[in-house]
Parts: C-alpha cells; sequence; structure tokens
C-alpha cells in the first residue's frame, strides 16, 4: 500500500477569520495527481464554511463508495481528490460542480519522480529511494510506468484528465494559477480567481486577495517542494531535458495540445 505522510496545515484557524458564505451546491475539486492538487484545495478553503469542507479523506475510485456522502446536494460540500472519468465516478458527481487541475506533463513529471523518492511517500515503491537510479531513469519510470506497481503518464492523464474534457468542467491549469499568484495585483488575476470561484458557485469576495494569499502560502502545503524531504542525493531539473520531452510525446501524443499546452 502506498501512504503519504503530511503534516496538518492551520488553515480551518485561518478560515474563521473570515465572513463565510454557505455554499449552495456541492463542489468537487478533481486533479490529476501531483498537479497542484492542495495548492487548489487551499485556497478554496478560503472560500467556504469549515462546516461545509469534507475532510475525511482524498476521494479516489478505490475509496468512492465510502465517501459518497461528499457529493450530498442535501447537504452541499467542497471535497476533493483524484477521480479518473468512469460510469460510476461521472453518475456520482451528477449535480455537482466540478473543477479540473491539470499539470503540463513535463512539468508533472518532475513533480512525481521527487516526490516519489521523498521521505513523505511510502510504500511499494520504496526501491526507488535507494539511490541506484539515476534522476533521468527515473523520469522515464515516471512516464512510462512501473510494471504492477505505478501507472504511465498516458494511464494517469487520460483517465484523470483528458476524458473528463467536454464534460461540464471548468479546467484548470497549475501554470496558469501559479501565473495569477505570481501577479495576483493585476486586473487580470481579479478575473480570473472570480471565474474560478464563480465555477465553484461562490461570489467574490472584497478581501479575495487576502484569502487567496493566505491559502496559497507554501508553508500550510506539506506537498511543496521545499517542504519535501530525502535522504537521496539526487538533482532533478528546472526542466524536462529534451530527451524526456521527445518521450513524453511519444507516451502522450496530443496531450499537451488537447489541455492548451503548446
Amino acid at each position: 500500500m502506498q501512504r503519504v505522510n503530511l503534516k496538518a496545515d492551520t488553515l480551518d484557524q485561518e478560515n474563521r477569520r473570515f465572513s463565510q458564505a454557505v455554499l449552495r451546491e456541492p463542489v468537487f475539486l478533481n486533479s490529476v495527481p501531483k498537479s497542484g492538487s492542495h495548492l487548489l484545495r487551499n485556497i478554496v478553503r478560503m472560500f467556504v464554511p469549515v462546516s461545509q469542507q469534507y475532510q475525511r479523506q482524498f476521494v479516489q475510485f478505490a475509496n468512492l463508495e465510502e465517501h459518497r456522502d461528499a457529493f450530498n446536494a442535501e447537504l452541499p460540500m467542497v471535497s476533493w481528490g483524484h477521480l479518473p472519468f468512469s460510469d460510476e465516478s461521472a453518475m456520482d458527481l451528477t449535480g455537482v460542480r466540478k473543477i479540473l487541475l491539470v499539470r503540463d506533463p513535463c512539468s508533472w513529471v518532475i513533480a512525481r519522480a521527487r516526490f516519489f523518492v521523498s521521505d513523505e511517500f511510502s510504500g511499494n515503491l520504496d526501491l526507488l529511494k535507494e539511490g541506484r537510479l539515476s534522476a533521468e531513469e527515473l523520469m522515464n519510470l515516471m512516464i512510462f510506468g512501473i510494471y504492477q506497481r505505478a501507472p504511465s503518464l498516458n494511464e494517469i492523464y487520460t483517465h484523470n484528465a483528458i476524458a473528463w474534457l467536454g464534460t461540464g468542467v471548468h479546467l484548470v491549469r497549475y501554470e496558469d494559477l501559479v501565473g495569477h499568484l505570481k501577479r495576483i495585483a493585476a486586473p487580470e488575476a481579479e478575473a480570473y480567481f472570480g471565474a474560478l470561484l464563480e465555477a465553484c458557485g461562490v461570489a467574490l469576495p472584497g478581501d479575495w486577495r487576502e484569502r487567496v494569499q493566505v491559502g496559497s502560502d507554501r508553508a500550510q502545503s506539506g506537498t511543496a517542494r521545499e517542504n519535501l524531504s530525502t535522504a537521496t542525493n539526487l538533482e532533478f531539473p528546472a526542466e524536462l531535458p529534451a530527451t524526456q520531452r521527445a518521450l513524453v510525446e511519444v507516451a502522450a501524443p496530443g496531450f499537451r495540445s488537447l489541455l492548451g499546452y503548446d
């Protein structure tokens, strides 16, 4: 079994500093794993009462049966997780506002590799932390998968992203989200976060910038790069090398273009 061990944040306390409007419809923040899930979740949490945040678990297909109450229209809540597109997940999310977070597959490869060798991740892939593989070999494993232990880039993006397109989801690209966070004073940022919150059924309050800045504080995210620890001496590149970029296109042809990455 794979486990993620993260320290608790203090965002529930931060949330209570702000006046919160009642959520009228359930919202699900769906994402490709390692695409900035905690960042998006923490921002949205600043605009929804704590009592309407489904914090029991990241909802995934393996635990969907026990967490269907997260989508109850009679008790609207915001929930989050990694749900692949299927008949079952699509039906369960009927009437739920759906946000879909994706990341450029090229930067995703690096983020996933870095997380797999971190101390915060444990399970049947701990042999990757032994230091016998190079960064390039690890990145290739992220692209093509590990037999019977970790799915390929193609599998993850097909089911967790591509298959959801055209079904009424509000698409959020990680890079756009980060870009507007860096330029939060700009009018474009107000339009961007206004549209995101509107997709969640939440009106943009006057203090939205402060809320966004609190929610996006990297110290509150256990999966932020600087908050991951590892005993290996591997150094991953800031950008995917040319060979691995070509391999991404071989493994998942056309995926980047479909998601808005040129």
